[in-house]
C-alpha cells in the first residue's frame, strides 16, 4: 500500500514542489513538501522518510549538504536528486554526495513515481536473497540488509548495498556497466558514469587501499569483476 510510503520533497521552485507533491498524493503517497534547505535540515533531524526527493539548488542549505547530512544520520534512506542540467558532471556531483538516483529537469512525473517505487522496494528488502551467506571476509544478512567485512559492518546506502550484494552473488564474473545498470538500477539504458561513481564509493568503504583494490577489480574495456582470491 502506498499510503505507508512517506516521501519528503525538498524543492524551492513552488510550481515544481506543488506539481510533484500533488501528483504523488493523488497516487496514495504520504507527502511532505519543503521549499527551504534550512527548514529541511531541521525536519531531517527527526524525520525518517521512506524516500527523499531533493533539489540540488536550494536557498539556505544546498541539496548537496542535505544529502551529506542524510548519509551521516540515516545511511539507508533512499535519495533521488533533482538536477537542472542534463550534464554528466551534474549527475556525478549528485551521486558523489550520496544520492541513490537522479532525474534531470524537466522530468516525467510517472518516471519519478516509478523510481520512488523501485527504491522503496529495494530498501524494504522485497528482492533479496532469502538466507545469509559468507564469501571470504564478507558476511551478508539479507533480512537485515547488512553486510560486514571481517566482522565490521559496512555503512551502505540503499544503492551501495544493492550493488555490493549483486557483486557478491556473482563472484569472478566480469560484469559490464550495462549489466550493473540493468540488474541493480533496473534501467535498460543509462549513464555509465552512474556505475563508475558508485564503484568508487564502494571501494572507499570495503577496500583496505581503495587506490589498489583487492576485491572489486576493473577489467579494462569490459567492466568489473568481484573476487576474494587476490585477498587470500
Amino acid at each position: 500500500m502506498r499510503q505507508d510510503i512517506e516521501v519528503l520533497v525538498v524543492e524551492d521552485d513552488p510550481t515544481v514542489l506543488t506539481v510533484v507533491s500533488d501528483y504523488l498524493r493523488r497516487r496514495g503517497y504520504s507527502v511532505t513538501g519543503i521549499s527551504d534547505g534550512g527548514a529541511a535540515r531541521e525536519t531531517l533531524r527527526t524525520a525518517r522518510p521512506d524516500v527523499l526527493i531533493l533539489d540540488r539548488m536550494l536557498p539556505g542549505v544546498s541539496g548537496d549538504e542535505l544529502c551529506r547530512q542524510v548519509r551521516l544520520d540515516s545511511p539507508h534512506t533512499p535519495v533521488i536528486m533533482l538536477t537542472v542540467l542534463d550534464a554528466v558532471e551534474e549527475r556525478i556531483d549528485g551521486l558523489e554526495h550520496g544520492a541513490d538516483d537522479y532525474l534531470s529537469k524537466p522530468f516525467a512525473l510517472r518516471e519519478l513515481q516509478l523510481r520512488v517505487d523501485a527504491l522503496v522496494r529495494r530498501a524494504r528488502g522485497q528482492h533479496v536473497s532469502p538466507s545469509a551467506f559468507t564469501l571470504g571476509p564478507f558476511r551478508v544478512n539479507p533480512t537485515q540488509r547488512r553486510i560486514s567485512v571481517d566482522g565490521d559492518e559496512v555503512a551502505l546506502t540503499t544503492r551501495e548495498y544493492e550493488l555490493l550484494l549483486f557483486l557478491l552473488q556473482n563472484p569472478g564474473r566480469v560484469l559490464s556497466r550495462d549489466d550493473i545498470l540493468r540488474e541493480v538500477w533496473g534501467w535498460t539504458f543509462g549513464e555509465p558514469s552512474t556505475v563508475t561513481v558508485h564503484v568508487r564509493r564502494l571501494r572507499e568503504k570495503i577496500e583496505p587501499e581503495p587506490r589498489f583494490p583487492r576485491y572489486l577489480l576493473t577489467e579494462w574495456g569490459r567492466g568489473y569483476r568481484f573476487t576474494v582470491e587476490e585477498a587470500a
